[in-house]
């Protein structure tokens, strides 16, 4: 066997041998219809809320507002970033720094904050809880 062919079959084997490690990353993420996971509906039932800082569309809440039906919003609030919390006895998202209020599709209720909160589509797919920014 010459140099050439050995760089050949080791080039090959290495690719042949990462690509199950790199589908099975991308698939934990997104599905194929652009639904990414956030977390488990194990998660959502504990408090009715799952915040996840970090998601691959950027912060996002997910409110349980029934058995079936979820909202998610992106929690930074519009008018200094701080991030919203969700008040389940008044049904709304408060900001803890400046009072702003917001409806669970994030409407503005009360100011300061001006702009409603970006909403997700989310769903409940088996086990986990899904968004989409579509």
């Amino acid at each position: 066997m010459n140099r050439r062919d050995f760089m050949t079959f080791v080039g090959v084997g290495w690719v042949a041998s990462s690509l199950p490690v790199t589908i099975a990353a991308c698939a934990s993420q997104k599905n194929s219809h652009g639904w990414y996971t956030v977390g488990t509906v194990g998660d959502l039932d504990q408090t009715g809320q799952l915040l996840v800082t970090n998601s691959p569309v950027g912060p996002v809440l997910v409110i349980g507002t029934s058995k079936t039906n979820v909202v998610a919003v992106n929690p930074t609030c519009t008018h200094k970033g701080c991030t919203v919390e969700w008040k389940g006895d008044g049904k709304k998202l408060q900001c803890p720094c400046h009072g702003s209020e917001f409806e669970s599709d994030g409407k503005v209720l009360k100011g300061p904050a001006k702009k409603p909160l970006q909403t997700y589509a989310a769903k409940i797919d088996g086990n986990s809880v899904v968004v989409s920014v579509s």
